[in-house]
């Protein structure tokens, strides 16, 4: 539903310092468009310079900062995390969203790729979070958007260490949650379901997956970046000021 995250308007996210990993495409891009649509200040960071910029033609007029960043080389990401304060103040909201789901066999799994998949899908978000805090603590508190994964909860077997990531991110987020509250920092997770991106649409979605779709969801039609975005926006703002340690779930009723 394009608009969607643009019919809803949240006043404390205006001129609010937003920073997302993984904004040059995909969800990512739609939770940077979205969050600039809000009047907020929103930095993001990724590898893919050219996708980053459509991302920030996309947030025209209201604009978005682009942080060219390899989210695996944790001391370069800890360098944009303070570019991005530097340049537009102290980080009020971050949302942990870049991850790779190249699919994978068991069998097929070296300690080398192993530890691959966990830099691209889990390491990232530990020092991401790590990297902030100091900031929202400092200002009175923040609000820590985890974007995980139903693979996990469908028992999905097609990208085995994807999927532990995914499951790892929600108990992260629990963890962060218990200790981070008494700072004013709320941590939760949004789990979508398969979102119709142009990656998925490229890579994956042949007739069988329509029709896995269609049997799997309580409800017709087909997920779009912007219904991922919609409840970002509402975790990132004061509407959900007591809500944390939580899972949001945004998969058209699959699991």
């Amino acid at each position: 539903m394009a608009g969607l995250t643009r019919r809803v308007r949240y006043d404390s996210l205006r001129d609010c310092v937003a920073l997302v990993t993984g904004g040059a495409s995909g969800i990512g891009r739609g939770i940077v468009t979205a969050l600039a649509a809000q009047g907020a200040r929103v930095g993001f960071l990724d590898r893919d310079a050219a996708g980053a910029a459509e991302t920030v033609a996309a947030c025209a007029p209201a604009g978005a900062l682009f942080l060219p960043c390899d989210l695996t080389d944790i001391a370069a990401l800890r360098a944009a995390v303070a570019g991005a304060a530097e340049r537009l103040g102290p980080i009020r909201v971050l949302v942990n969203n870049a991850a790779s789901d190249d699919r994978h066999r068991t069998a097929e799994i070296t300690p080398a790729y192993f530890d691959d998949r966990i830099a691209a899908n889990l390491r990232h978000y530990v020092f991401a979070a790590q990297a902030v805090t100091g900031q929202m603590t400092a200002t009175g508190g923040g609000s820590i958007v985890n974007l995980g994964s139903i693979a996990w909860k469908m028992a999905d077997g097609s990208a085995p260490l994807y999927v532990t990531c995914k499951a790892a991110i929600s108990g992260l987020t629990r963890a962060l949650a218990r200790e981070l509250g008494p700072s004013g920092i709320r941590v939760n997770t949004v789990l979508p379901g398969w979102v119709m991106t142009e990656r998925q649409r490229r890579l994956w979605v042949d007739a069988a997956a329509e029709a896995q779709i269609d049997a799997s969801q309580c409800l017709r039609g087909r997920l779009a970046e912007d219904d991922i975005a919609a409840m970002v926006l509402w975790l990132a703002s004061d509407q959900s000021r007591m809500c944390t340690a939580q899972e949001f779930i945004v998969d058209g009723g699959w699991v």
